[in-house]
Parts: structure tokens; sequence; C-alpha cells
């Protein structure tokens, strides 16, 4: 392409492009449409582009765009516009946290909030309507566990749902936790959180658009240039085309469809689905096959080693969840199946050898969302049968001051073990699960190459033989995000022919120490070459 005005040229102290063909350059060139056009030295892209504008970045450095391979988009929107319960001590401070925000609602709306964890608490037990009912005695109050499976109701709450929820009986995939006489005691784990979900008045389309914004800045914000959206409902994907439509996008999302629900069949009716511009598209399915750790709502082999006798759900029953595979597959999408526990993963693994057949060996990228808890037997199963295992670095150092309480010793050789699936060639998509985790891909860098908290605790990381080079982890964000969403000719790395979508840093990643990785500034965000967020 001859040198014009429409050419953009950047140089910066280092750029890590991610290219095995030529790892680091200082200056890159792109075209007004955004696509890389040469990377090299500044004095030779100079040469090349005379009239290209320039954007000078002196002492910064340059990495790919961080693509988040795990996260719920409309989930952060609206946890950015309840109560934010993350990292509340005590049941003591999730109520003060409620009451000031009480006092933004109007008379009778329900007090929506999100991020309880009781592990944080003393004594660590599930709390109780009873606890929230001094405080809100007549307001309807719906807390959302910080891992999105589990709620907390108030009694108010409780008296909306339309079904008696006394007795022994539980819903299929779920679990509503009685007393001795068999009271709902306020927390419904998994599928049984439907009951109180269903009487919680639904968002409209304007609180739904101010999600979506809200969402789409925060990620722009901290580097993200795309994420995969896991378990997208045919109005969210809607919403998100005329935010494409209308050019408001800042980043690519790759959504994935809500399981066995309409927008699997709009997609096998229509094929998958892609918007002209490149930002949005759902290719795939998400699927759930059992709970979380934290609530022991994760399928296992065997008992949890905290509740002996509880061997957490199956949020889908096996033959129901194999049909749905087999239907994706007919249909040409991707199946991303979420997986936590070890029974849980061993059903996924069981369902794709049985569904891929003589295809098991091929390039269909079939995934495995968060494969926290793999038996041992199973590691390798993952390199057998070609899936791709997507995981989040942070849920490791939020788990680890009571994994080891749920499922024991013995069981942790196959827990968030990054490098033993790494060693066997098992690709790796690294995300945060964002709101679960922060939507900030620093902490997971961080988390991934340390296995520490912020303070630096435990010293030397948790199970550190499974921590991550800052080149993995990176890679991981990038390159291997990528590859499992099937876009790794567009982006991941930073080459001629391929997207201009990168983040401008202060620091360089490769060289900072490892605890000074959530304190690297993002300068700016670019997609397709435009910057999405600029520093102040």
């Amino acid at each position: 392409m001859p040198a014009s005005a429409a050419t953009h040229l950047l140089t910066a102290a280092r750029i890590h492009t991610g290219d095995a063909a030529r790892p680091v350059a200082e200056a890159m060139a792109w075209d007004e449409e955004g696509n890389l056009l040469a990377l090299g030295s500044a004095e030779e892209l100079r040469r090349r582009f005379p009239d290209a504008r320039e954007h000078a970045q002196p002492g910064a450095v340059v990495i790919p765009g961080l693509i988040d391979a795990h996260a719920h988009v409309m989930g952060l929107g609206f946890a950015l516009l309840r109560a934010d319960l993350v990292d509340a001590a005590s049941k003591e401070e999730v109520i003060a946290r409620l009451k000031a925000f009480e006092a933004t609602l109007p008379p009778g709306a329900w007090l929506l909030g999100r991020g309880w964890d009781q592990n944080d608490w003393p004594g660590k037990a599930f709390p109780t309507a009873a606890d929230l009912d001094a405080a809100f005695p007549e307001r309807p109050v719906w807390l959302e566990r910080v891992d999105g499976h589990a709620g907390w109701a108030n009694s108010a709450a409780l008296r909306a749902v339309t079904r008696d929820l006394s007795g022994d009986w539980q819903p299929e995939g779920g679990r509503i936790l009685r007393d001795a006489q068999g009271r709902a005691t306020g927390v419904f784990i998994d599928t049984a959180a439907a009951l109180v979900d269903a009487v919680v008045p639904a968002p409209d389309d304007a609180l739904r658009a101010e999600a979506l914004e809200r969402s789409l800045e925060a990620a722009a914000k901290h580097g993200l240039t795309g994420v995969h959206d896991m378990g997208v409902s045919l109005a969210d994907l809607g919403l998100m085309r005329r935010f494409a439509d209308e050019g408001r996008l800042p980043l690519r999302i790759r959504a994935y469809a809500d399981g066995a629900a309409a927008a699997l069949d709009a997609l096998c009716a229509m094929g998958p689905y892609e918007h002209p511009d490149g930002r949005l598209a759902m290719r795939g399915v998400k699927f759930y096959v059992d709970g979380a750790l934290g609530s022991r709502g994760a399928a296992l082999l065997e008992d949890y080693s905290d509740e002996p006798g509880h061997r957490g759900l199956l949020v889908t029953e096996p033959a129901a969840y194999a049909a749905a595979v087999a239907k994706a597959r007919a249909c040409g999408l991707q199946p991303a199946s979420h997986a936590i526990g070890d029974r849980g993963n061993r059903i996924v693994l069981d369902t794709y050898e049985k569904v891929l057949g003589d295809a098991a060996g091929g390039d269909h990228r079939w995934r495995v969302e968060h494969a926290q808890v793999v038996h041992r037997d199973d590691l390798a199963r993952f390199a057998a049968l070609k899936v791709v295992a997507s995981m989040q670095p942070t849920h490791a150092t939020s788990d680890m001051p009571w994994a080891e309480a749920r499922v024991g010793k013995e069981r942790l050789h196959g827990a968030y073990a990054w490098q033993r699936l790494r060693a066997l060639g098992v690709p790796l998509a690294l995300g945060s699960d964002y709101p679960v985790e922060s939507v900030d891909p620093r902490l997971g860098l961080h988390s991934a190459v340390t296995r520490q908290d912020r303070d630096g605790q435990p010293p030397g990381g948790w199970l550190p033989d499974q921590r991550l080079t800052p080149e993995q982890a990176l890679h991981g964000f990038t390159a291997g995000a990528a590859f499992a969403a099937s876009d790794e000719d567009l982006v991941g790395r930073l080459a001629p022919g391929l997207a201009a979508d990168f983040v401008v840093l202060d620091a360089d990643p490769f060289v900072v120490a490892p605890a000074e990785l959530p304190e690297l500034k993002v300068l700016s965000t670019w997609v397709d070459g435009r910057p999405t967020y600029l520093a102040d």
C-alpha cells in the first residue's frame, strides 16, 4: 500500500507483538480500516510511510489487545447498578452497605446486590433470611453470591415466591437450604435461585442499555479489546447488535448462546451470527454442567471433604446435556461447557468423546470452561480430545484459602493445574469470569504469575509449581483466547494482516516485578486502530 495520510504509525519504547516472526518492534503501521501493514524499527517505518499520522508513545510499552476468554458482559453491567458486596468481611458489613444503597431506591423497589461470600466471614457459615430481616422487614432483598451460583433472600423476598418452599423437595440441579423444620433459610443454590429470580421485577430496555454501556466502558478502561461472553440470551444479543449497528461496541464480543434455549434455536435456523463490522459474533453455545466450588455446588466424584455425604450438583442432567451438545454440533456450533468439579469435568470429557466420535482428534476447539478440579486420570484426556481449557487465574487466588478444605489435598493435584495441562499440550485460554472476579486483566496476569494475593501471600505462591511465566500468562489473554474463538487470523498478535488491536502500558509486563503487575497503568486501548479508551 502506498504511503498516505490515511496511514497511521505508532512508535513506542517497545512493542511485544506475540508474533514469533518478529517478537519485538518499536513501531507499527496500519491503514484507515485498522489493518496492520508493517512492524519494525521507527526509522524503517517512517521511511516507508512518510506521510503517516504518527502516534508517539515515548517510554511506553505496547502489547496485543487483551481478550477475556470467559466473562459475563450484562452481568457486570447489572452488578455496577446494584449494591456492591464484594470483599465484605462480615454480615454486618453487608447490611451496612445495603443500608447505604437503599437510600438511593424508591419506596417498594427490590434491593438487589451482588458479591457476598460467606468464606470471607467469621465462621464461614451460609447466612439466613433472619440476618437481613431486622434491617429490611418490608423491602424485598435478593443478593447474588460472588460466584453467581447462589442467592440470599430476606423474608419479604421469600413471601413473594409463588411456590411453597417448605418440605424436603429440591429442584433439579439446585438446592434450597432449609432448617430442621423444613423451612427455607433464605439461601438458594444454582437452579433453585430461579424461584426468586422469577419474581424480581425485570429491568426495562433503558436499564438494560445502561447496564451494557457501563460494562463496555469498564472493559475498555482496563485494557480489554475482546471478550468471550458466556451465556447470552437472544434478547441480549439483540441489544448488542443494536450497539454494533450504532458503532457503540468498543471491543469485540464473541457471544456464546445461553444453553438449549431460544438463541441456540435461532442459530440452528440461521447459522452462526456475524456482524458486518467484526465486533460481534455468536458461533458457540455455553452449557452448564455443575455448580461452583464456593457454594459446594461443583459436582465431585467423592464427598466434599468439609461436608460428608454431599457431592455437589449437576445443573443439567447428563442425558439432556449430551443431547444439547449433539444439537450444537449438528448446527455447526462450538460447545463451551462449564465444569468445575472433577465429576463435572469427567461428564464433559465423556460427552465430548462420544459426540465427536472419530472427529475427537481434529481441530474442533470444543471448550471446557473453568476446569478447576480435574481428576488426575482425566488430565491427559484434555489433550487426547483436543479440547481448549478456558481457565481463570483469579479463581485460584480467590479460592486458595478454602479450596483444600473443600476437596482435600489429594484432589488438589488436578486443581487449577495450568502447567500440568500446558505440559500435555492443552491450549489455555485465560479470562476472569467477571463479575465473579474483577474485570481488570492485570489482576489475572498477577494471579497467573504469582498465585498469590495482592499482599504477597502465601510466600512463594499457592501450589507454586503451577505458576505461569509472564509470557505464558500474556499468551493466554491474547493469542490463546483468540485461538479458543477461532479468531487467530484476526487478533491475538500484532502482525501484518491482523487487526490493530493493542494496549499501551506505562511499563513492560515482562520486566516489572510480578507483584507490580496490578500497578501497570493502561494509557490507552485501541481496537481496529482507533482508541476506545484514553487515560487522563
